[in-house]
């Protein structure tokens, strides 16, 4: 356990767990995010404003001199092999007593060269041998020193092996010529040479992307064993006088999705369908539609969206297109009154609930179904891997189908999604115009601002983005905080301006996307809460500040909350950097396209949004620079699970699949 590690104390525990760090594997875990190569430098090779380490013998004894607020700053002159330099350190005084005269030591800063001076950011005691030394450098919390860091994971590294588990079968770790795991540790967190890093690295990357790959297999094959489903038979009739009476004609796509998935349903096997599609291409009403068949059926469906904006968006809509036909439905959220609640588990198991919309609350204990026949999972890969399983094992073999609004990259989608029938809708509903984008930079905010008024006197409305939701330290980047001031300074007088983030509460964001809904508010400021969010037909234009820390993908979801009715609409994405890469998003409105390309220059961590969501989350690996370790870990994840011989290692995988 961590409280066991010699050195971790209290204080300690509180500010490893600050940084996930709960557990021993977590903290040998903690990858270095990146190491400092320290090689000898050389005073006449180096350029001014370059980083230096040099290392030489104190010529001088340290001057210290104090300012006000605590800072000091201490200055010597060290004699290098290449030559005699000025050394100047802040903040170092208690240093003064060490840095004796003829001391050698090793300096490590930024070279002044006209004024022949290192301003240090760290002075080692000691000289650098003729070796590259390599150092790792880690993610901390305020109170957290790297130095600390390092002496915890090796403490836990000597006395905590028993707890650090090797998920590589022995048949691999021959195949492959690995070391043992703790010895690739070992090696990642204090690394003799750049090849002995470079190998262990491969071992620890191949090794995470093997127990996904397990788990990923583990449930499919799971899925597999169960595949028999239920055989419904569906009146067609009223399904096709149920899309006549709709209020727009669907797309030649979005036809062929709702043909294939009524055969899903009508077929003996299970259904396990992906319906891929870009923003705004109307996967929505198809799935809406694969509901009143599972009804017409008899069976009860169940649709989990990842927010409870987004489930709130779902079930007003159902009940506008339902109002004419007789289905009880309900909503589940995390807000749902305890009396609400109560109620919807009884009328869910009794069989009165024909469609339940809700949140991950769908996938609690207490929820039991009558007949849960079909389960509908939309912006599926916000949700882990067990998460959409829990829900799917709900009811008696239930038809599943998996709804994304995040085209994913061919390859990518092959590898995670393999046994997954996948239905793409491209074309998009008759009428919608492409969404004009173009690049504009902070000196051009004049013209901008025309922009929106010219779209705020014809009645409609927009959406300003912003990426931070209060000033950092630092950081220049535009808040949705001054974002509210610049805008109620050019707008406020004419026009109700408003804001939405992450972190207000779920009533609070409910309240002000319903105000923008009708209109109440004409500017809405937010961060990317809203990338999945109420649709807003009056909304047209949408403006997005300091649009080069999105990635593409994110980028076109977020503009994808524009152009939701026949009125053309316009995004702004306004950078004074990367705006090479933003001129594919002024190019193309072709959210597969789009993946493509940011899947090709950033990998799949910006693909979704976050590279935290469900499962997707990797301490070392990357699916984009690994996808070839990838596709072997699949490939020998699978052999090993459908191997008959059974070993403790996968018995422990897989109970940790069960109970996660």
């Amino acid at each position: 356990m961590l409280k066991d590690i010699k050195g971790v104390g209290p204080r300690a525990l509180t500010l490893l767990s600050k940084i996930g760090i709960n557990t021993v594997d977590d903290l040998v875990c903690h990858y270095p995010f990146r190491y400092e190569f320290l090689v000898r430098g050389n005073l006449a090779e180096t350029n001014d404003g370059d980083h230096i380490i040099i290392d030489g013998k104190i010529e001088s004894s340290p001057i210290l001199v104090r300012f006000k607020a605590g800072l000091n700053k201490m200055n010597f002159r060290l004699v290098t092999a290449s030559g005699v330099v000025g050394v100047s350190i802040f903040n170092r005084a208690f240093l003064k007593s060490q840095l004796t005269v003829g001391t050698t030591v090793t300096v490590i800063g930024k070279f002044d060269k006209p004024k022949n001076v290192i301003t240090a950011s760290e002075i080692k005691m000691e000289s650098l041998s003729n070796k590259v030394k390599i150092e790792p450098v880690y993610h901390l919390t305020s109170g957290l020193t790297n130095k600390n860091m390092a002496l915890y994971i090796n403490m836990a590294l000597l006395s905590q092996s028993k707890e650090i588990h090797d998920s590589i079968p022995l048949k691999y770790q021959e195949k492959y010529n690995f070391s043992n795991k703790r010895m690739a540790l070992n090696i990642v967190h204090n690394p003799p040479s750049k090849e002995k890093l470079k190998e262990a690295m491969i071992r620890l990357k191949y090794e995470e992307l093997f127990e996904f790959m397990f788990k990923i297999n583990y449930l499919k094959e799971e899925n597999k064993k169960s595949n028999s489903g239920i055989a419904r038979s569906i009146d067609k009739t009223k399904v096709e006088d149920f899309i006549s009476k709709l209020p727009y004609e669907l797309t030649k796509d979005q036809n062929t999705a709702v043909n294939t998935i009524i055969k899903d349903l009508e077929s003996k096997s299970r259904m396990n369908r992906l319906l891929q599609g870009d923003v705004g291409s109307g996967k929505t009403i198809v799935s809406f539609i694969a509901m009143y068949a599972n009804y017409l059926s008899g069976y009860q469906s169940a649709l989990m969206a990842p927010t409870e904006i987004l489930a709130t968006q779902h079930f007003s809509n159902l009940k506008d297109i339902f109002k004419d036909y007789n289905l009880n439905m309900a909503l589940l959220t995390g807000s749902t009154s305890k009396k609400e609640k109560d109620l919807i588990y009884e009328e869910l198991k009794n069989g009165d609930i024909d469609i339940i919309v809700g949140t991950h609350a769908l996938i609690q204990d207490d929820v039991t179904y009558h007949n849960l026949g079909l389960v509908i999972t939309d912006e599926q890969h916000r949700f882990g891997v067990n998460q959409r399983a829990n829900l799917q094992n709900k009811g008696q073999k239930p038809d599943t189908l998996y709804m994304s609004a995040t085209p994913i990259p061919r390859t990518y989608a092959l590898t995670i999604y393999g046994d997954m029938d996948v239905s793409t809708i491209k074309t998009r509903p008759k009428g919608r115009k492409k969404i004009k984008t173009v690049v504009k930079t902070n000196k051009e905010i004049k013209d901008v601002l025309e922009m929106m008024y010219e779209e705020l006197k014809q009645g409609h409305q927009i959406y300003v983005i912003a990426p931070l939701i209060e000033e950092s330290e630092n950081s220049d980047l535009t808040n949705v905080n001054d974002l509210k001031e610049k805008m109620t300074l050019a707008f406020g007088s004419k026009y109700k301006i408003d804001l939405v983030h992450g972190k207000m509460a779920s009533a609070a964001k409910e309240l002000i996307m319903n105000e923008f809904l009708q209109n109440k508010v004409q500017i809405l400021i937010s961060t990317t809460v809203i990338e999945v969010g109420v649709d807003v037909p009056n909304a047209t234009m949408m403006v997005i500040f300091n649009a080069e820390r999105f990635g593409l993908s994110t980028l076109h979801q977020l503009r994808g909350r524009v152009g939701r009715s026949e009125l053309q609409s316009s995004c702004i994405l306004i950078s004074d950097n990367d705006t090479k890469r933003l001129e594919i998003m002024e190019n193309t409105n072709d959210g597969f396209e789009i993946s493509e390309e940011d899947f090709k220059l950033r990998g799949h961590g910006d693909l979704f949004g976050t590279k935290q969501s469900g499962d997707m989350t990797f301490k070392i690996a990357d699916l984009k620079a690994d996808y070839k370790i990838l596709l072997q870990a699949r490939e020998d994840s699978l052999e090993y699970l459908l191997d008959k011989e059974t070993d403790a290692n996968k018995l422990r995988l897989i109970g940790t699949i069960i109970h996660s």
